[in-house]
Formats: C-alpha cells, structure tokens, sequence
C-alpha cells in the first residue's frame, strides 16, 4: 500500500510499503479521509516529536474511515464488537488505564500515552489497546471529513473546561489557526463574546464567520498586546486562549487579561523556550494561569458528539485538497507559508 513516510527534518516520502498483520485485538481501518494538522507541521519541520513520533514512521494522526479486517480477543467485557464495514474514528493515542495520572481522572497525562500515527496512507492498524478505548463508530449519516477533525476538536474541548468558561465572557483568542478558530467556534456556541486577534486576514474572516465578535489583524511591527489593547479600547478580557504556540504570544496572553482572569496557554512552544512574566501582575492581580495538554477519552467522546450535532463542520475548517502523491510538496509549501486552515488529503486515486 501507499503510505507517506517520515525519515527527519522536511523529509517525507510517499512509498509502497508492506501491511502489517493485525495481532489479537486489532483492526485494520480504510481511510477515507485524513486531515493536515499543525502539530504535523511542527514535526516535519523539526524532524521528530519526542512523545509522539521518531523516525522513519508513517505519518500523519487525524483520519477517519471504514473497518476493512477485524481480529477479535474473544471479547471484553462491555466493548463493542468491531465488523468489517464499520464506519470509524479514532483517536490519536489511547492512555494505558494503571498510572497514577489514570487513576486521577488526568489520562491526557498518562505515564504511558500510546501514540498512532500513520493516517496519510491508504490503511492504517489500530492497535488494541486504542480500539479498545479509543475507537469510536459513526453514525449513519456522518461525513468522514467531519469525523476526521475529533483529535483535534477534543484537544479544544479539553482546553474549554480547563479554562471553565461560561456564557458571557469577554474572551480573546489569540491565533487563527484551526484550533484558534475551533476555540472560536465553542466558544461562541456557550454565548461567549469572542474576540480574535491573528495574522492572516483570510483566517480571520473565517473567525468572524464562526462567530467572532470582532477580529484584530497582528502585524510584526507592533507588541501583539498592544495592537489588542488599542483595537478594542481596552476591552477587559475574562479569558484568554493563546493558540499560536511562541514565547512572545504567551507573554501578550498574560498582558492581556483583566484582573483575577484566566489565561490559557495552549500552544506548545518549541523545546527549550523560556518567557519572562511580571510577577507583580501576576500577584496583585490575581491571575490564573494554565495550560492544556492533548484530549482523554471523555473529550474524544464530547468532540464526536459535537461533529454529529453539527455544531462543528468539516466545511468551516477543511479548505484545501491535494492528493498523497502530493504530500512531501503539500508539506513544503506548509512550511514557507501555511494558506489553508486545514487540508483534506485524497490518499487513493
């Protein structure tokens, strides 16, 4: 079968290799869509993710498709029972269940997070132990692009609780990209007035279109807060979300929020990144600050659920199409300068 593979930094290739045989337990799935994310940007231009992936792997994490073979353990007790045709989704990684982190309801920060990459392929083998906690069947009706935006839906879902926003809140979301402007889009859906700051006018437009009360185009000449600060007449924000993943964007996050609000550091900065924080404001303003990591089994759950609703859609977020062929090029040109939100790859022909 086809497969994209990675062997290092900006090293992708799209080659034949042999399926594996399923062990006990597993499942081999046909994909039928797989989505480009930012975290597989971040991983081809740095060659490696330290927790998720080393090279040479098969890449690519967000898919959705068909159950093509099927091997069963005799069955668990309480798990569904997987046949060939299912429609699926699954998740990027499943927890282990024993660590201490398990037990305290924080699987997102398992000891011994089992990580699946592989969906910029023609099939994909999900192990047992991710079909066991983290697979998951669709409805009838349910488009396979829609599906395929879970894993990163369910990061979002898992940053929204964390920062307990409720309806009414002033809340700034800083960066347009797709998990900025899937902040944007449930954020809005709790009757949250949202403000959105981001570079890219075009991804702007999509954040007003999802709901943003009003957008704020950053420039690299001027400090991020206070282009904020300055377009929104010192709006006071109860929340902010820093989806952009830099040292100096966490810095205007902290900036920006009013006195005794919550700050969200969600992007992931590069390995080694340091910031530097007034500890004055952070003391006498009381402010709280935290930062989200991955999604759990719940969220994964919560984030299918709202796909099926139809409260987040494949066609607010999915506007570009290249085929696997395509992808080492697709990748590069990501590299110099991400245009789409997200990229629907086309991995038969």
């Amino acid at each position: 079968m086809k497969a994209a593979v990675l062997y290092g930094k900006e090293d992708v290739r799209v080659e034949e290799i042999a399926p594996l045989r399923l062990k006990p337990g597993e499942v081999r799935v046909q994909i039928e869509a797989a989505l480009t994310c930012g975290t597989d940007l971040k991983v081809f231009k740095r060659g490696y993710h330290a927790k998720m992936i080393v090279p040479p792997a098969v890449f690519g994490h967000e898919l959705a498709g068909i159950i093509s073979e099927a091997r069963s353990t005799g069955g668990v007790a309480g798990s569904p029972q997987w046949r060939v045709g299912d429609h699926v989704v699954v998740a990027n990684s499943a927890p282990c269940g024993q660590c201490f982190y398990c037990g305290n309801g924080q699987e997102n920060l398992c000891d011994d997070l089992l990580f699946l990459n592989g969906a910029y392929a023609e099939s994909i083998v999900i192990p047992a132990r991710i079909v066991q906690k983290n697979l998951l069947r669709l409805k009838t009706k349910t488009d396979f692009r829609d599906a395929a935006l879970v894993e990163p839906l369910a990061c979002v879902v898992q940053g929204i609780e964390d920062t307990q926003l409720r309806k009414g809140q002033n809340v700034l979301v800083l960066g347009a990209g797709p998990i900025g402007l899937m902040f944007v889009a449930l954020a809005k859906h709790l009757g949250c007035h949202v403000t959105v700051g981001g570079r890219r006018q075009s991804r702007l437009k999509v954040a007003h279109r999802l709901g943003a009360r009003q957008v704020v185009k950053l420039g690299p000449e001027a400090a991020p807060a206070e282009t904020i600060r300055k377009a929104t007449d010192a709006t006071p924000f109860d929340a902010v979300i820093e989806a952009v993943g830099k040292p100096e964007v966490w810095e205007a996050a902290i900036q920006s929020v009013r006195k005794g609000g919550t700050v969200n550091l969600f992007g992931g900065c590069p390995s080694g990144s340091m910031v530097a924080l007034d500890t004055g404001r952070l003391h006498y303003s009381s402010l709280r600050l935290l930062a989200s990591f991955h999604h759990t089994p719940r969220t994964i759950r919560k984030a299918l659920d709202l796909i099926e609703s139809g409260v987040i859609r494949a066609a607010d977020f999915v506007d570009g199409h290249h085929q696997l062929s395509e992808l080492p090029e697709l990748f590069q040109s990501m590299a110099v300068g991400n245009h789409a939100v997200k990229t629907f790859v086309e991995v038969r022909q």
